[in-house]
């Protein structure tokens, strides 16, 4: 799942970006108004950090623009200023969160979770995906109590794709979720059919079936059936 962190601090920034990257995140840094305003009209994400006070411009005002592209982000609000009326401008406008400075990374992580569960998963930290379970808080995908072993980014694939679910996802969409910054895209995504082929071939040999369908010429599609 990616993240977008947008913070003028750049040691702050580069700090957060490690932690979540440890907690199996993809992070992307934006250290201003404009570049952040960039990335939001170029990209999705799975929850955006935002710094209220950034270099170029106000955080809530990007949040304004935000929510006028009905854009559908999470959004935890992180700032300096430890004012009521901060924080109550920052909810009434969209944000989902609101966490004052100085905080704690561990508990930075905890809200960005929450906010992904609630906006993606109804707030549920296990998904039952036929025979399997999804525990999207400890990361993990069971069968019978028997953790599946998956590499970060084949668990990723798995949360991206059932956030998706029933609706196609190209290949390009998958890399720029998965990958973000940190890749170069080029008209080649073969290395996505090697971990769509592992993702696969691991939960059928647990004995699942082929919830994962290519649709040619376009991309993947999970239709696995969700159950509450």
């Amino acid at each position: 799942m990616k993240i977008l962190i947008v913070e003028d601090e750049k040691e702050l920034s580069i700090s957060i970006s490690k932690y979540l990257s440890s907690e199996q995140y993809t992070c992307e840094a934006a250290y201003d108004y404009d570049s952040a305003m960039e990335k939001i009209h170029l990209n999705e994400y799975s929850c955006i950090i935002l710094d209220i006070t950034l270099p170029n411009g106000n955080g809530l005002e990007l949040l304004k623009v935000l929510k006028e592209m009905d854009k559908a982000e999470g959004v935890l609000i992180v700032s300096a200023r430890n004012s009521l009326d901060d924080k109550i401008k920052g909810l009434n406008t969209g944000a989902d969160d609101y966490l004052a400075k100085p905080f704690h990374l561990p508990e930075l992580a905890a809200r960005v979770s929450s906010i992904i569960r609630r906006k993606s998963f109804g707030g549920r930290n296990q998904i039952r995906l036929g025979e399997f379970i999804l525990d999207i808080q400890d990361k993990t995908l069971k069968l019978n109590n028997e953790v599946i072993s998956l590499t970060r980014k084949e668990y990723e694939l798995l949360v991206y794709l059932l956030s998706n679910k029933d609706r196609v996802v190209t290949k390009e969409a998958i890399v720029e979720h998965l990958w973000g910054d940190d890749i170069d895209l080029s008209d080649s995504y073969d290395f996505i059919y090697s971990h769509i082929k592992n993702l696969r071939k691991k939960m059928m040999n647990a004995g699942a079936p082929d919830y994962i369908k290519a649709v040619y010429g376009m991309g993947y599609k999970l239709t696995i059936p969700v159950i509450g």
